[in-house]
C-alpha cells in the first residue's frame, strides 16, 4: 500500500501497456537474451539518403536511415538463416522461415507497437521507405489491424530520433534477435593518412542464444556494418 507514505495516483493498464508487459515478460523468462555491439560508420549512407531524398517523396515515402538498415537486414537474414529461425524446445527442433517479415517498433501514444513489413527482402528500399511510413502513421493514428503486427522474423527498434547512445533491446520472442539502433554521432576516424569526421551509428544485437553462437552474431553484427 503506497499510499501509506504519501499521495498516489491508480490507473488502469491499458491494453497494449497490458499487452506489451505479458509479452515482455514471456520473452524475458524464455529466451537466452545476449547483445553483440558494433558501430557503423553512416557517412556515405546519409549521402546516399540525402541524394534520393526527393524522389522516394514524390513515391509517397520519406527515405530514412531506418530503411537503409531494414534493407541491409533482409540480405543479412538471408545469409545468415538462423537469426530468422525459432526454436521449438517442446519437440527439439529448429524452424528456419523462408519468408522474411520484419517488424519496425514504433513509439505511439497507446505504447509501443510493432507493424510487419513482410517480404522485406523482395522490395526496393523505396518501396520500404513507403511502407514505413505507412505503417508507422496508421500504428500512430490507431488504424493498423492485429494481424499486420503477426508473423514478424526479425525485429528493428531505432530510437536514433529520440537520443542515446546506446541500449540492449529485448528479442521480441519467438523471434531469434533483434537489432537496437541509437542516435549517430560525428567521431574522428583515421583514415589513409589523417582523422577525418565520420557519422558513427550504434548498432546493438540481441539474440537467442539457444539458437545462435556469440562468433555468429559477431559475424551477423559485422556484416550489417560493413554493408
Amino acid at each position: 500500500d503506497f499510499s501509506r507514505w504519501g499521495e498516489v495516483e491508480t490507473r488502469e493498464l491499458s491494453g497494449v501497456r497490458r499487452l506489451t508487459a505479458e509479452s515482455m515478460a514471456t520473452a524475458w523468462q524464455t529466451v537466452v537474451h545476449v547483445t553483440q555491439f558494433e558501430q557503423a560508420d553512416i557517412t556515405d549512407v546519409l549521402k546516399f539518403v540525402e541524394r534520393h531524398t526527393d524522389s522516394v517523396a514524390e513515391r509517397g515515402g520519406k527515405l530514412t536511415v531506418t530503411a537503409v538498415l531494414m534493407t541491409v537486414c533482409a540480405a543479412a537474414l538471408k545469409r545468415f538463416p538462423r537469426f530468422n529461425a525459432s526454436i521449438d524446445p517442446a519437440n527439439q527442433r529448429l524452424i528456419l522461415k523462408k519468408y522474411i517479415h520484419i517488424g519496425l517498433a514504433v513509439d505511439t501514444q497507446r505504447g509501443l507497437l510493432v507493424p510487419v513489413v513482410r517480404n522485406a527482402d523482395q522490395k526496393t528500399i523505396t518501396e520500404l521507405a513507403v511502407e514505413i511510413v505507412d505503417l508507422a502513421e496508421r500504428a500512430r493514428n490507431k488504424k493498423i489491424t492485429p494481424d499486420e503486427m503477426e508473423g514478424g522474423t526479425f525485429t528493428i527498434s531505432n530510437q536514433g530520433g529520440i537520443g542515446g547512445t546506446g541500449f540492449t533491446p529485448v528479442v521480441f520472442w519467438p523471434q531469434a534477435a533483434i537489432l537496437g539502433v541509437s542516435r549517430a554521432a560525428t567521431v574522428p576516424k583515421y583514415i589513409v593518412d589523417g582523422f577525418q569526421p565520420r557519422k558513427v551509428l550504434p548498432l546493438a544485437l540481441s539474440y537467442d542464444h539457444r539458437i545462435v553462437d556469440g562468433a555468429d552474431a559477431a559475424r551477423f553484427a559485422r556484416w550489417i556494418r560493413d554493408s
